[in-house]
């Protein structure tokens, strides 16, 4: 170990190297002690082939390396771990947190179904399981709602719980404050009292080497908590590069759900919620045309909806979709070359009447 400290740093040594401790050598296998999994992935990634050699070296024989977790070794974590004091719950207002996004207001399909479902079942009861939470997805599909909507959903069942929601790139800028004022302790105290940490686009956090490690170490002191972890990304685990290789070890230990762009019929479920909830009437017709016309972004179809019900509350006259279509030709991409098809009138037929569509095609015609 002295031998890879020299070679490694002493800043580095006192992280990766003063928790772990020999325990046996049998079969040509040099048994490790590590505090928790975080570590001996780490060595496993930084060291390990380097141990190795070194105990080639020294031995003059072939040995290798395995690891077991001995809890009781957080006594030697380095001192930087320890969290100094709590931060209260007057830190953490509820004005982080947007309160219209709730489970409620969230409109379920195909294309959400599972990543909604795991996201209330760690609402109710977090830190037990799915734990860390990643979901991923393209640009406006709903992963920063579902966020929001874990955190108002702890708060109302804990009203005393320390949830924060936060960005990468928040987490980037509030660290290297902290470090100009020479303030990490109260950073640490901050992030790592956390009951729950809810961290959007992870991704931007990669390369970023200091605060890439600090995170590894709020990560490691929050798992190792029984404490909820819910990050965003715009890409699964599997598909960050291998740069990010640090971090993907630590996503994949938890549950990982992705969310699709919308269907049709989701689409629509979605315009009519947010008119609803704007106490906003549009045509059902312009309806169909917004949500045939975008069809990957959730934040795209509301934006239309929004500049559709300004227009009409300035010109007050009835919208049809000739209007939608002026309105929105700048902000929309429309393709005539691919006309409604008979099979989608009849789902959004059967959606609006809740009516299966194989009573629309069948020859009973019942009036209720």
């Amino acid at each position: 170990m002295e031998r890879l400290r020299t070679e490694i740093g002493d800043e580095n040594a006192e992280l990766w190297l003063k928790p772990v401790e020999a325990s046996s050598l049998e079969g040509g296998v040099l048994m490790l002690k590590v505090p928790n999994k975080f570590f001996s992935d780490g060595i496993k990634e930084r060291y390990q082939k380097r141990l190795i050699s070194l105990l080639r070296d020294l031995s003059g024989t072939d040995i290798g390396i395995d690891f077991r977790v001995e809890r009781d070794l957080t006594r030697v974590l380095p001192t930087s771990d320890p969290v100094p004091v709590a931060s209260p719950q007057s830190d953490f207002p509820l004005s982080e947190l947007n309160p219209r996004y709730t489970f409620d207001s969230f409109v379920i399909g195909e294309s959400n179904r599972l990543a909604r479902a795991t996201a209330e079942s760690i609402s109710k009861s977090p830190g037990t399981q799915y734990n860390p939470y990643v979901i991923y997805g393209g640009v406006g599909l709903g992963k920063t709602h579902l966020m929001h909507a874990i955190g108002n959903s702890i708060r109302r069942h804990h009203p005393r719980s320390r949830v924060l929601y936060t960005t990468s790139e928040q987490f980037v800028n509030e660290f290297i404050t902290a470090v100009q004022n020479n303030q990490i302790e109260a950073f640490r105290a901050r992030y790592r009292s956390l009951d729950c940490l809810l961290i959007d686009d992870i991704q931007f956090l990669i390369a970023k080497d200091r605060s890439e490690q600090e995170f590894f170490h709020t990560f490691n002191a929050l798992f190792d908590s029984r404490k909820q972890i819910v990050v965003s990304s715009d890409r699964s685990p599997k598909e960050m590069t291998p740069l990010e290789q640090r971090l993907i070890s630590r996503l994949e230990w938890g549950f990982v759900a992705d969310i699709k762009p919308p269907d049709l019929e989701t689409r629509i479920a979605i315009l009519r919620k947010k008119a609803a909830h704007e106490d906003y009437t549009a045509p059902d017709d312009v309806i169909l045309f917004i949500a045939s016309a975008v069809k990957t972004n959730v934040r795209a179809l509301e934006g239309c909806l929004t500049r559709l019900k300004a227009f009409q509350a300035m010109t007050g006259a009835p919208l049809s979709v000739d209007d939608a279509r002026e309105i929105l030709k700048d902000s929309i991409e429309l393709d005539d070359s691919s006309p409604v098809r008979v099979e989608t009138i009849q789902r959004v037929v059967s959606l609006k009447y809740s009516v299966d569509v194989k009573e629309l095609k069948g020859h009973q015609r019942t009036v209720s």
